[in-house]
């Protein structure tokens, strides 16, 4: 929220009871943060839902994705770009640590808990990585990328059950997950062989 100048105490006490009611109504009318609170993902997930075109599909993703990403804080938004950066530098050490700047400065954006469970998956970290999936999906329970996240971890550490639930879960929230569903069908073929 951006500073306001000092407000002058008023002569009268009856004479500050207008300027309290503009502030608070302007204090309502100011924009909060995107991510996870976004009033627009309700109708985005709805649309989601009911999508059979895949370019539509992809379009109301992205912007979801998009939503999840803004931040009105702009340390937050500089530590994120950052950490991205540096992930596409290969470099997941730095990255991390910006990661971890960006959950500092605003541990309730889940966002910067998925980049951060994402960039411990890369490192190998798969129990970290699990942690901070948590803290994502308690933030925002349709993080259908903390999900898949989640399945992939639990791949990684030899629980093919656990993750097939955690493929299907991130499905049911959006089922236009080419690369997930693909993951999920080949382990429920496999996961079925096993049990024959």
């Amino acid at each position: 929220m951006a500073a306001t100048a000092p407000m002058r105490r008023p002569v009268r006490r009856v004479a500050a009871v207008p300027a309290v009611l503009a502030l608070a109504c302007l204090l309502a009318a100011a924009p909060v943060a995107a991510d996870q609170d976004d009033p627009r993902l309700d109708g985005l997930f709805d649309r989601l839902d009911g999508i059979s075109d895949k370019a539509n599909a992809r379009e109301v993703t992205q912007k979801i994705w998009a939503i999840w990403y803004e931040h009105d804080q702009k340390a937050v938004e500089r530590a994120m770009r950052d950490a991205h950066n540096a992930l596409r530098a290969g470099e997941p050490g730095v990255a991390l640590g910006m990661f971890d700047k960006a959950v500092r400065l605003d541990p309730e954006y889940a966002e910067a808990w998925n980049g951060r469970a994402t960039t411990h998956f890369m490192l190998g970290n798969y129990e970290q990585s699990l942690a901070d999936i948590e803290r994502t999906l308690e933030l925002e329970p349709r993080h259908f990328g903390a999900l898949a996240g989640r399945g992939r971890c639990y791949l990684a550490l030899d629980a093919p059950e656990k993750a097939l639930t955690a493929f299907e879960a991130s499905l049911a929230i959006n089922p236009h997950q080419p690369g997930t569903r693909r993951r999920a069908e080949r382990l429920r073929e496999k996961l079925d062989g096993e049990a024959i």
